[in-house]
């Protein structure tokens, strides 16, 4: 996975660019219209993400050492803030909102990035791994808003290069829903090429290919922007690419394994 913090930047920045160039257009009947969440609009989409930006800023300091991390009633007046705005309100202050949290990001000193310590689920991240949280979540979210005006949208390729290895990693073991049944799959992808074996009990387990021809039961390939998609419940039959070589049945198994959120 890569170590660099800058080149995880440089992707949330490209994510907010190309959020801001779908919804820049967008006039307010767009902005009212559904995205691809099927609870949200558009606007409620930059909502999302404007206060997680918002919320973001207040726990830099936190996690740079320099404050004591915001108490757990510090987040609710942020999102009844938000969610009282108007729809042209949430498009225009969230896209603000995102752009300052990008550059806040990108005016850290090397030395501030190699202190980062974020306390998350269990783990403490370092400056990579809470970039990485914004990073999918933003990435998604764009394709959410993408997907609304053009069915064939994809996530950003550098994006997707970056994320990919987050999915073994971290999405399939906390995201993952056993679903009652042993599934062993073998998983090959392209654009970045990779080799898994998903293994689903009473745990969601992935792992790189041993090389054990008898490990998996079905071999699936796929673009590796589709298993991102999978992994975050957003690869829906309207929404598969012809690219991905399965059968129909194994599809709908890994879509149960991953609802998304």
């Amino acid at each position: 996975m890569e170590s660099d913090p800058r080149i995880w930047i440089a992707a949330v920045r490209g994510s907010h660019e190309r959020l801001a160039s779908l919804v820049q257009p967008l006039g307010a009947d767009q902005v009212r219209g559904p995205s691809y969440c099927s609870d949200w609009t558009i606007a409620q989409v930059l909502s999302h993400l404007g206060s997680g930006a918002e919320i973001a800023l207040m726990m830099l300091p936190a996690a740079l050492g320099e404050a004591e991390p915001p108490g757990g009633g510090a987040f609710a007046p942020v999102w009844d803030v938000w969610n009282a705005k108007s729809p042209d309100q949430q498009a225009a202050d969230g896209l603000a909102a995102d752009e300052k949290n990008v550059v806040s990001l990108e005016q850290l000193s090397d030395a501030e990035l190699a202190k980062i310590r974020f306390p998350f689920i269990g783990m403490e991240l370092d400056a990579v791994g809470l970039i990485r949280l914004r990073l999918g979540e933003h990435a998604l979210h764009t394709w959410d808003v993408a997907v609304s005006s053009d069915p064939a949208a994809v996530v950003a390729p550098d994006a997707v290069a970056l994320l990919i290895d987050n999915v073994p990693a971290f999405i399939a073991p906390r995201l993952g829903k056993p679903q009652g049944e042993e599934l062993r799959y073998r998983i090959i992808t392209t654009g970045p090429d990779r080799d898994y074996l998903l293994t689903v009990t009473d745990s969601v387990v992935m792992t790189d290919w041993p090389g054990d021809e008898e490990a998996a039961t079905t071999e699936i390939r796929m673009p590796a922007e589709a298993l991102l998609r999978l992994a975050y419940g957003r690869l829906d039959p309207e929404h598969t690419p012809a690219e991905v070589v399965a059968y129909p049945a194994d599809l709908d198994r890994l879509r149960k394994v991953f609802p998304g959120f």
